[in-house]
């Protein structure tokens, strides 16, 4: 018998939307044949058709968001285990650096202001289909332009703003971070007080809220408290968060990353974990406390374990609270289907629910993926839902690390660091950005190899080929 979300007795319009989304997911369960299948084919069309065919007209409204319908249809493609031929590519390299601004940067679209989301999308779209040499895109990337840009939207509090005159967003926190790890461009004048802002921002709940509001003293100074954060925390601003904390890893003091400045993991964990549904729910992620499910939290939510792996967190952190249950199946679904999970280690959280959310709720019949039924799949959860469905199949985390020393690049180079300084700062960033390996021997994917995706990377949302491809070529690896 499914258990559905206790309401304390006290029904509210929220509680309300939870039961009737609660009654449509446990209904497919009856409706849907277990193990569920990954629709590849019918996806693979879904997205050809959006590549291809263009989107429908009321998607003039996101004329600004054209580098992220980029990269959500090519990295789809990728995590599906397909890929453009040659023309294609080159078509899609084209379009791209269409958005480039001319200061550097990257825009919504063609002679659009730079930002730094599209920006973010631009680059890991270029890292799918780029290469190095003429007309090959990485090339083309003004990177000194771009820097440029970067320092022109820092704050003294460590934040910057995604737009000139833009709103402060820890998402765009991220995108820059992201962006300047693929390319090279990550400096102590990058990062400074960085740290400081991402910390501010995790509220009283474990999970981080968008920005915080700084104060300063007379004399100007940043004042450590108070700080508060701006918001409720938020699954999107969180995984941005600790995406952050990682890349800013090789660069922070020991004060930064485990004193306390640092993050407090405990919390977060906690905030985590207590994000995935229950039952009824299909194991499916939620993005924010007495909100509905959604698919694209599969990845905001549920990539955020590997990103804890790497920040030190075990799994020994799995009692807290007790942990979410896999969704229960018909009577009549196959037993040796649960076989291979018999075995399997303690997680932080449910990685077979979640599995089973992407695959039997997530999925539209005629192709693409969605954020719960009765809705319409997307673009942007047809990405995502596969990006969780992938960190739920796969563990990645870093190995040990190989780094030849690269010689000096000017556009890095700060009279505050020496070159054995600046190659031994290069080499930590890579390391943490480059040495993250699919652990096959620890893969579970529910329904068997049919369903299998390809491995994301934790830190960009890019397949481990294609991050680790443009991270070589921008610190000059073999």
């Amino acid at each position: 018998m499914l258990r559905p979300t206790p309401i304390d007795n006290h029904p509210t319009p929220t509680s309300y939307d939870q039961r009737e989304t609660e009654r449509i997911l446990s209904s497919l369960l009856s409706e849907s044949p277990y193990p569920p299948t990954l629709n590849r084919n019918t996806h693979l069309n879904f997205l050809a058709r959006a590549l291809f065919q263009g989107f429908p007209k009321h998607y003039t409204a996101q004329d600004a968001s054209q580098p992220w319908f980029m990269f959500w249809l090519l990295q789809a493609f990728n995590v599906l285990g397909a890929g453009l031929d040659p023309a294609n590519k080159q078509r899609a390299i084209d379009t791209i650096l269409k958005a480039q601004h001319p200061d550097g940067g990257f825009g919504g679209g063609p002679k659009q202001a730079p930002h730094l989301l599209p920006t973010y999308a631009a680059v890991s779209a270029l890292a799918i289909v780029g290469r190095p040499g003429e007309g090959g895109g990485w090339d083309q990337i003004n990177r000194k332009g771009m820097y440029d840009f970067f320092l022109s939207l820092k704050q003294p509090d460590g934040s910057f703003h995604v737009s000139k005159h833009g709103e402060v967003d820890i998402r765009g926190t991220y995108c820059l971070l992201a962006t300047a790890t693929l390319l090279n461009l990550l400096t102590p004048t990058l990062t400074a007080n960085i740290p400081g802002f991402i910390r501010s921002c995790q509220t009283y709940e474990g999970g981080f809220a968008s920005a915080s509001q700084p104060y300063y003293d007379p004399d100007g100074n940043l004042m450590h408290s108070p700080r508060p954060a701006l918001g409720e925390a938020h699954g999107g601003y969180t995984a941005c968060a600790l995406g952050s904390w990682m890349l800013l890893k090789p660069v922070m003091s020991d004060e930064e990353r485990e004193g306390r400045e640092g993050i407090l993991k405990e919390n977060v964990v906690r905030w985590l974990a207590k994000m995935q549904g229950g039952e009824m729910d299909l194991g499916g992620f939620r993005g924010r406390t007495n909100k509905l499910v959604d698919g694209c939290y599969s990845w905001w939510v549920g990539g955020c374990f590997a990103l804890l792996e790497g920040l030190g967190v075990k799994h020994d952190w799995s009692a807290i609270d007790g942990e979410p249950q896999s969704a229960s199946v018909p009577e009549s679904a196959d037993a040796d289907a649960d076989a291979e999970w018999d075995d399997i280690e303690d997680e932080l959280y449910n990685t077979k629910a979640l599995q089973e959310y992407i695959l039997i709720a997530a999925q539209v019949s005629s192709g693409g993926l969605r954020d719960k039924p009765p809705k319409n799949p997307d673009a942007y959860h047809t990405s995502y839902n596969l990006a969780g469905l992938s960190t739920a199949q796969h563990r990645v985390r870093i190995v040990e690390p190989e780094y030849a020393s690269m010689s000096d690049d000017p556009l890095l180079i700060s009279p505050d660091e020496s070159s054995t300084e600046r190659d031994t700062r290069r080499r930590k960033v890579y390391e943490t950005a480059y040495y993250w390996k699919e652990v096959e021997s620890q893969s579970r994917v529910l329904g068997g190899m049919k369903n299998r995706v390809n491995a994301t990377h934790p830190l960009f949302n890019l397949t481990v080929t294609h991050a680790r491809g443009m991270l070589r070529y921008f610190y000059g690896q073999s």
